[in-house]
């Protein structure tokens, strides 16, 4: 049974690649010509020289179709190369160029299909003419998801002179790119030469509360503190300057990604996860801007990756090549095994960020354990994305009894939540379920305030 399998899978292995690199298939012109041989032929009948009409008919088209035949250039004398980005942001257009080149002498008109991978926007064929040995050709797509992606051939249909047959071969053009999350609101802040930060269209100002680390020497003006005054500065200016200062560097950010189940569940055609992901790295940019190191920890049912803290905008670039190929696992996440590493590895006081799913803590029976015995060492801020549906569930209409239930369901899980977090608050635990559009707003904002009050 073994063997006839293989024997099976040669035979069709062998019919797919002759179909897609070896194979000479009819044009839609050659079908018109040969349904016209068929009133040709009735009238012929009808003058009665029938059989001198359709033999002199089809004797034309077979000398025809022969000639094109022969003329058709063969796959030898064309190449394609594809010129392909290295790297492009989930959502975002890019165009791909392909350069064709032609040795057979002659024009050659084409049709043009990339094999894209699935999660990539259909652009559908490339159709022209190569009049030059040299031909550039461009089209765009994007990608849908994040990941590495492989692009392996490019598919061309070709055809002679005359134009009734087709020559169909394959190009083997591997390539591999990387669709990153949307850095967009990273690129805005790190692009920013300004005292402020904007996210989402949004301004984010950096509260200028007194820090404990010195940082310059400026002019008074009427709202400083005047203990703050530098009386010695002041004497070689002749006018009153005041020490400015500011939260200290150096701090450590911990940021723990869930990539469980419940982080697959999509809003807004972007995964929590997806969401997530392109929080943790616009607070991350942040923090290393601040001068903080950042850690992050990424995990499901197990650990998935862990990368130590570190420092500058370089660390940047490593946390998200560490972060871009994430997925959800189809499991139960379990964020008490990854406390209990992030514990044995952090021995440092730090904000640990959780980007997780209120249901999992909810749900989690160590959980709180693991939270209550960490907030010891570390500052803790778990953050959850409101439910839509729980909301919308919650505010419904009971115009029956059918209503009435689900509407009641969904304000016992509101209280639920809203239970935890007083629960979580009452322990010196930050929790935070806000809006999928506001939790980069938030988190951010969160940051800076405990930068601000010298909490960490």
């Amino acid at each position: 049974m073994t063997t006839s399998s293989k024997r099976r899978w040669r035979l069709f292995q062998f019919l797919a690649d002759f179909l897609a690199d070896r194979f000479v298939l009819p044009s839609k012109r050659l079908l018109v010509a040969v349904l016209l041989g068929t009133p040709i032929a009735i009238v012929g009948f009808l003058l009665e020289i029938g059989y001198s009409i359709f033999f002199l008919y089809n004797g034309l088209l077979l000398i025809a179709s022969i000639l094109d035949w022969v003329t058709i250039p063969k796959r030898r004398d064309l190449s394609i190369r594809r010129i392909l980005p290295e790297q492009t942001d989930i959502g975002q257009s890019f165009s791909i160029e392909l350069e064709l080149a032609n040795n057979s002498g002659q024009s050659v008109a084409y049709s043009i299909v990339d094999d894209l991978p699935l999660s990539f926007e259909e652009a559908g064929p490339v159709i022209g003419v190569m009049e030059q040995p040299l031909t550039s050709i461009s089209f765009e797509t994007r990608g849908k998801e994040r990941g590495e992606y492989v692009f392996r051939w490019l598919y061309m249909r070709w055809h002679g002179k005359l134009g009734l047959w087709y020559r169909q071969s394959r190009f083997s053009c591997e390539q591999t790119i990387k669709v990153y999350p949307d850095l967009s609101a990273v690129r805005g802040y790190l692009a920013s030469l300004q005292e402020s930060l904007i996210v989402d269209g949004k301004k984010i100002m950096r509260r200028a509360k007194a820090g404990t680390e010195f940082h310059a020497i400026r002019d008074y003006v009427p709202d400083d503190d005047p203990r703050m005054i530098n009386w010695s500065a002041s004497a070689r200016s002749r006018r009153l300057m005041t020490n400015q200062y500011r939260p200290e560097h150096g701090k450590v950010i911990t940021i723990l990604i869930d990539c469980g189940r419940l982080m697959g569940v999509e809003l807004d055609n972007q995964t929590r996860l997806d969401r997530s992901l392109e929080s943790a790295l616009t607070l991350a940019a942040v923090a290393l801007r601040q001068g903080d190191q950042v850690a992050l920890l990424a995990y499901s049912h197990e650990i998935k990756t862990y990368i130590p803290p570190g420092r500058g905008l370089r660390h940047l670039h490593t946390l998200l090549e560490a972060t871009y190929n994430l997925t959800s696992d189809f499991v139960e996440a379990d964020p008490a095994k990854a406390l209990e590493f992030l514990n044995r590895q952090q021995k440092r006081r730090s904000l640990v960020v959780l980007f997780s799913d209120m249901e999992n803590y909810l749900v989690e029976d160590q959980l709180s354990n693991y939270l209550w015995r960490m907030r010891r060492s570390h500052l803790l801020l778990l953050l959850s994305l409101a439910d839509p549906l729980l909301h919308e569930w919650s505010h419904i209409d009971t115009s029956n009894s059918s209503l009435a239930f689900t509407k009641a369901v969904a304000q016992r899980f509101q209280l639920d939540r809203r239970a935890f977090q007083q629960k979580m608050i009452g322990a010196g635990i930050q929790v935070l379920d806000v809006p999928a559009d506001q939790l980069t707003l938030t988190v951010i904002n969160t940051y800076l305030d405990i930068k601000s009050r010298e909490a960490l």
